[in-house]
């Protein structure tokens, strides 16, 4: 029997959380409180025991790398996994507004997990920073339409990391963002330059430049082709967004600590 990439080594250079020990996709529901895991029925036991370890350290260095407490990596408990299974077909990795469900592909999906989350928290926070009623709505659209913001400050902080992502300092559209149009129209398609295709890849760079390393949770920001096409943000530009980012995920994880 072939074996898939999952059974390929992910670099990783963060610290034990498991002690060597296996976990369960059981241990990653009740730990961070996800509102369920859903795992394929053509994922083996062996793959799915590989996954679930893979998994585990991945949300783990997230919530190390953002300073947050568990419930931020489930959103409060609305979030919800699947591994080979709830996916698009040819997508190795998916975020569904609708059922609120991230889903990796068995095979494919490593190094998607930082992208396909930060979807998921787009579209969780959107109607918590601005004024909205539709429920699809993801909180980087809702900014570029100008929708009305509730006064916070954290709310501030990011309005503050997607006015770097789509703008130049005079206002007029971000190297980030014209190079994804840019893309876009080369392929002759639109994916690349939608806002929350953007923010999340804004944000997978700024955690792939952690010092924590996880190949599963990020990879590709910096030697890949799509890299190389110019669509994640570069030099003064991604050290300025990943400080922005970084710098509201500190303070959205003292909010919650000081609240709690």
């Amino acid at each position: 029997m072939s074996k898939g990439r999952l059974h390929s080594e992910f670099y990783r250079n963060g610290p034990s959380h498991r002690d060597g020990a296996d976990v369960s996709f059981q241990d990653i529901k009740k730990l961070f409180n996800f509102a369920s895991i859903t795992v394929g029925r053509w994922v083996r036991p062996d793959e799915q025991q590989i996954a679930a370890n893979l998994f585990f350290d991945a949300l783990c260095d997230l919530q190390l790398i953002l300073g947050v407490n568990e419930q931020v990596i489930s959103l409060n408990g609305s979030l919800s996994l699947a591994f080979g299974s709830g996916g698009q077909k040819h997508s190795s990795a998916h975020y569904n507004s609708a059922r609120r469900q991230l889903a990796l592909a068995k095979n494919a999906g490593g190094g998607a997990l930082a992208h396909e989350w930060f979807h998921a928290f787009d579209h969780y926070i959107a109607g918590k920073v601005f004024a909205i009623r539709k429920s699809g709505s993801f909180a980087s659209q809702a900014w570029l339409d100008n929708a009305t913001m509730h006064p916070h400050p954290l709310n501030e902080r990011l309005c503050e990391c997607f006015a770097s992502m789509f703008l130049a300092s005079d206002n007029s559209p971000s190297e980030f963002l014209q190079r994804s149009i840019q893309a876009d129209r080369a392929l002759n398609m639109y994916y690349y330059a939608m806002p929350q295709e953007v923010a999340a890849r804004a944000f997978e760079a700024c955690i792939q430049d952690a010092e924590i390393k996880n190949a599963f949770l990020v990879q590709g920001t910096k030697m890949s082709t799509e890299a190389r096409l110019g669509i994640y943000p570069r030099d003064t530009l991604r050290h300025r967004l990943n400080n922005a980012l970084k710098l509201y995920f500190y303070q959205l994880g003292i909010a919650l600590t000081n609240k709690s």
